[in-house]
């Protein structure tokens, strides 16, 4: 996996449908525990609610897994887990709640229910794509600054950190695909005086 999408921020957003209200609350999680401690959350902040249905997806054991709560089975769970596969989401966790209004919505109703629950929900976070980089480094004359500082960003870089002492240390990240079509175009701009160096490779979030 080079590339996934994620959640930018925990947000939430609700409507109500035939006088009962629907919260649909998403927040971006890096490991199980971490989404079951954001259900644990929701059920405790409403304890006093008809059902708290979730849905969660990992990259970690490419683990997905939800529960109804209570609802007709089929009806809550797997719809909002539908909606965060749609979504093309990962490392994000779903917690619907509803409070009853005292009207049954049929399993139809239910399943529109809690799908535009969590699709709002969603929406409200706002979504992210994180993208494999390696993590690079360079040295170069104060004279080679400023075209390297520009010659990065325009092969699909970003940098991350500038150290300037005897000479400047350039800290950025770049997908290894720009690299390979970067470091020609260093050797070009610096006849061959600076290499940069790749200290390892991690996601991080880009445009998009």
């Amino acid at each position: 996996m080079t590339e996934y999408k994620t959640l930018r921020a925990a947000a939430q957003d609700e409507f109500t449908e035939k006088r009962s209200r629907f919260i649909g609350y998403a927040r971006p999680v890096a490991n199980e525990q971490e989404a079951l401690d954001f259900i644990t959350e929701i059920k405790s902040k409403h304890w006093d609610a008809k059902h708290n249905v979730y849905a969660y997806c990992l990259r970690e054991g490419n683990t997905c897994r939800y529960s109804d709560d209570g609802e007709p089975s089929g009806t809550a769970g797997m719809p909002v887990l539908g909606v965060i596969r749609k979504s093309g989401l990962t490392d994000c966790a779903v917690v619907v709640t509803r409070y009853f209004g005292g009207i049954l919505l049929g399993g139809g109703g239910l399943v529109r229910a809690y799908s535009h629950a969590a699709s709002i929900g969603i929406a409200a976070c706002g979504i992210l794509t994180m993208r494999m980089c390696l993590i690079c480094r360079l040295d170069c004359d104060y004279n080679q600054y400023g075209r390297l500082a520009a010659l990065i960003p325009e092969h699909g870089g970003s940098i991350s950190d500038t150290a300037f002492g005897e000479c400047v240390g350039i800290s950025f990240r770049m997908t290894r695909e720009d690299f390979a079509r970067f470091e020609p175009m260093l050797a070009d701009a610096t006849g061959g005086s600076v290499k940069a160096e790749i200290s390892g490779e991690d996601f991080f979030a880009v445009d998009g």
